[in-house]
């Protein structure tokens, strides 16, 4: 599924409320900062990191309509270069001011006393966006940053290739797994895993019911086994043990773009926002492909995983920030103001991402490619709107998530490569994941 890489899929987290002893090793304070007089001497200019397309073109909107704070972007390759630029920024004295991000990532900042509290600033604008959005701005009551977009999430698929071996859009996972097997008698696969992005198994058991990480009294509970979790794995082994998924890096995002403009992979989970990369690399197969809702586990209602949907980008306020006011007054701009919202909505300008504003379901059409879908851009609009109304609500991202994450990386590449089955990955995490956080001093069962 690639939700992570190149550019890191969105998320929504349940973090906000956490205000729990032990939750949290060593939770960053609010920080002074210092909002200044921003009239006293000439603007403040704040630095800013991202490395979404068409942020260039919104700071410059920016810039022209402040006379008193300029921003100063900088863009980054990726959301995992982000991290570790971040890191040793922190480290050094000279982390930015304003930092693009995801949800996952909000509970392990504060931890690490990375993140200003900016409710004071931005408190006030909660109405403005969705209600998941703006819980992954938060930790234990307090808000870190300002919400910029949801991910919808859904299927796109070919048409043509379904229609020329007699396949209907896949319902639910039964059906996925048996269109791959057609499929794959005429040398098509039905998805892509790639050996680096564990968010595939993520996203399932979120879909699934599973929590890996939840609060129990003062405590983390962790919990890689829970049936929501054996379930996400069932349908993810049976795909690998019949060798229906292609498995290209997106270390290659060329390459992977090719297949499937070329019809060697047929469908893709993905949200608005990754169709961009579709859009702007796509030669071949532009308007032969069209959307439908994200397969359903047999039995089960409709439920789109929180991995992709609903919030999680965000633009971040560093604790190391001078003038954090400031900061929150342009990060809040970036989210609410029409054309910045739109420059960034869009595939052709922006990364088609959806926003985290409360009327984002106003926002679909914009962020669709009627060039991409052709004739099936108009159902398009409908799949992506119905995704917005089945979000999981309950997911929540650990205080060890980053670290948590690249552990799942190592054993998922040993799940591609079939040194491992996914219950054997998932039995390491649970015991691994217990032990960092042990080893951090956070509470913790499981």
């Amino acid at each position: 599924m690639n939700f992570t890489l190149p550019r890191r899929r969105f998320a929504r987290a349940a973090v906000a409320g956490l205000a729990l002893t032990g939750l949290l090793s060593a939770c960053g304070g609010s920080g002074s900062g210092d909002p200044g007089s921003s009239g006293d001497s000439g603007p403040v200019t704040l630095p800013y990191w991202g490395w979404a397309n068409g942020q260039e073109a919104v700071v410059k909107a920016f810039n022209a309509s402040h006379r008193n704070i300029k921003l100063e972007y900088t863009k980054v390759t990726d959301q995992l270069t982000m991290q570790k630029q971040l890191t040793n920024a922190v480290k050094a004295g000279n982390a930015p001011c304003l930092v693009q991000n995801t949800a996952e990532y909000v509970t392990t900042l504060v931890s690490q006393g990375v993140l200003a509290d900016i409710t004071r600033y931005v408190g006030s604008a909660k109405k403005k966006f969705n209600p998941g959005a703006w819980a992954g701005a938060g930790v234990q009551g307090k808000v870190y940053g300002v919400p910029t977009s949801s991910a919808p999430a859904f299927t796109i698929y070919r048409t043509d290739i379904f229609r020329k071996y007699g396949l209907k859009a896949p319902a639910t996972w039964d059906d996925f797994i048996a269109a791959g097997k057609v499929l794959k008698k005429h040398g098509i696969r039905i998805t892509n895993y790639a050996g680096e992005d564990p968010s595939t198994l993520e996203v399932l058991a979120m879909q699934a019911g599973a929590h890996w990480y939840a609060i129990d009294g003062d405590a983390w509970r962790v919990n890689f086994q829970d049936s929501g979790s054996l379930k996400a794995a069932k349908v993810i082994q049976e795909i690998i043990d019949n060798d229906l998924n292609s498995s290209l890096s997106f270390a290659d995002y060329a390459a992977v773009q090719r297949n499937y403009d070329n019809g060697r992979t047929a469908t893709r989970q993905i949200s608005t926002w990754q169709m961009a990369g579709m859009v702007q690399n796509f030669t071949k197969s532009n308007g032969r492909w069209a959307l439908s809702p994200w397969p359903a586990f047999p039995g089960e209602p409709a439920r789109t995983p929180a991995g992709t949907n609903q919030s999680g980008g965000l633009t971040l306020v560093t604790k190391e920030c001078e003038h954090q006011e400031q900061a929150a007054e342009a990060a809040l701009w970036m989210s609410t103001d029409t054309g910045a919202v739109s420059t960034l909505a869009s595939p052709e300008t922006g990364n088609g991402v959806m926003p985290a504003l409360a009327d984002s379901a106003s926002y679909v059409e914009k962020s669709l490619s009627a060039k991409l879908l052709g004739k099936n851009y108009e159902p398009g609009k409908k799949v992506v709107t119905n995704s917005l109304n089945t979000v999981t609500t309950d997911w929540v991202f650990g205080p060890d998530w980053t670290a948590m994450f690249t552990e799942l990386q190592t054993g998922w590449a040993k799940v591609m490569n079939k040194q491992q089955k996914v219950t054997d990955l998932l039995a390491h995490m649970q015991k691994w994941t217990v032990a960092d956080l042990k080893s951090r001093g956070i509470g913790v069962k499981g």
